[in-house]
């Protein structure tokens, strides 16, 4: 029988746990997210909201934002300009509440494999 993503993330708190003392919840509430990457994707979105109309709204028009988010993963990774990571995110939010895929669901996965490997 397969693990559960509960029983991945124990084991992997539990094999953590003999090498890092782990932070309370209130301090990686704090420290595991970005304020200025949130004021940027807030800000484009409510420029958006003016230009194409407010999210969740019926009349507002049908953008490819997979492919669009694709091509602009291609453009950070060419250029370096994190302006493109804040729209892909953006497109990742607008898709998560307004995409039409036939298959769209919500199920929480953990493979158990996770990119630990450093960059030099």
């Amino acid at each position: 029988m397969a693990k559960t993503v509960t029983e991945h993330i124990r084991a992997s708190i539990m094999k953590d746990l003999n090498r890092v003392e782990l932070p309370d919840v209130l301090t990686l509430i704090r420290t595991e997210w970005s304020s200025k990457f949130e004021e940027y994707m807030r800000n484009r979105m409510i420029m958006g909201a003016f230009r194409y109309g407010r999210l969740n709204t019926p009349e507002k028009p049908q953008f490819d934002r997979i492919g669009s988010a694709l091509k602009r993963l291609e453009l950070y990774r060419k250029t370096g300009n994190t302006e493109h990571l804040v729209d892909i995110a953006n497109m990742c939010l607008l898709e998560f509440e307004e995409g039409t895929h036939p298959n769209k669901h919500f199920k929480s996965m953990d493979d158990g494999k996770h990119h630990t490997k450093r960059r030099k």
